[in-house]
């Protein structure tokens, strides 16, 4: 097993169908996936990179880039994108041979969490999500933070200041906890010429965007109160990317579902509260259902 150091480099690539996916592991026990966000030059070990040392003494955590970021191929169906990135994550257990795995999903990941959950029910034990995307999303103009998401390599294309603000205005609540360092290797990430040319996180266009837009929405799929999977939901109170009461949507509709509101926390819930979210995800994971 491949274990995740201090460096980016440790890991390998998993061929998935006709992609190739960057995965890198930690520890033993029950397997645990964390699916990262879709922010420019994201990847899994940057999203959860106070997550997986304390998370791979109880379990064995995977941690892969998702199709259109890191070191995973580039391409993603933007019809169904949400449809897309589940299949990814679960022809990946397939291909690692993991029966079924608990995921741990912030934002887009949270959303691919969620599709899979639909999608291949069996493949998925309990899910933690903090702020996922797809939850309301039709209802309602999308929040400045989504906005800022979006346009980030629109217009005049991707630059240092657009990725800071956004981290730092948007993505957190207290920008200032955010070192330069971790802006520049983001923004370093963020213009890899395949994802500049083709960015995995847009907006729907075409004579379907509308469909897509739709099938992005989970409260509007039936399946949804479906998913039975035991479910913590934490989301920051003062989220600006993804609305927190989408939080109070998927503990209404699913039948197993916990809601932890975090006081003074953006949308980064697993790195801007790391302790708190180390100690109540592993708890909660233990759990036998």
């Amino acid at each position: 097993m491949t274990s995740i150091g201090k460096s980016v480099g440790a890991g390998r690539t998993v061929r998935v169908g006709e992609r190739e996916i960057f995965v890198g592991e930690a520890g033993s026990g029950p397997a645990v996936v964390l699916l990262h966000g879709g922010g420019p030059g994201a990847s899994g070990w940057s999203n959860y990179s106070r997550n997986v040392e304390v998370l791979a003494q109880r379990f064995r955590v995977i941690v892969p880039d998702m199709p259109g970021y890191g070191r995973s191929s580039k391409q993603l169906d933007q019809s169904d994108p949400f449809g897309d990135l589940a299949r990814s994550v679960g022809g990946l257990l397939d291909q690692l041979e993991v029966p079924s795995a608990h995921l741990v999903g912030n934002s887009y990941g949270g959303a691919a969490a969620l599709r899979l959950a639909m999608d291949r029910p069996e493949k998925v034990g309990r899910m933690v999500l903090m702020g996922p995307g797809g939850v309301g999303t039709t209802r309602a103009l999308p929040t400045k933070g989504l906005q800022e998401l979006l346009a980030y390599y629109g217009g005049s294309g991707p630059s240092r200041d657009k990725l800071e603000r956004f981290i730092r205005e948007y993505l957190v609540f207290d920008g200032t906890a955010v070192s330069d360092e971790v802006i520049d290797q983001r923004y370093q990430a963020s213009l890899d010429p395949e994802v500049v040319a083709n960015p995995p996180l847009r907006r729907p266009s075409g004579p379907l965007a509308l469909r897509t837009v739709w099938r992005m929405d989970f409260t509007r799929d039936a399946r949804l109160r479906k998913v039975a999977h035991p479910t913590l939901v934490m989301w920051g109170a003062q989220d600006k990317v993804n609305r927190p009461e989408g939080g109070r949507m998927l503990a209404a509709a699913m039948p197993n579902c916990d809601l932890y509101l975090a006081a003074d926390t953006g949308h980064w819930v697993q790195w801007e509260r790391a302790d708190l979210f180390n100690s109540v995800a592993a708890a909660f994971l233990e759990e036998k259902s």
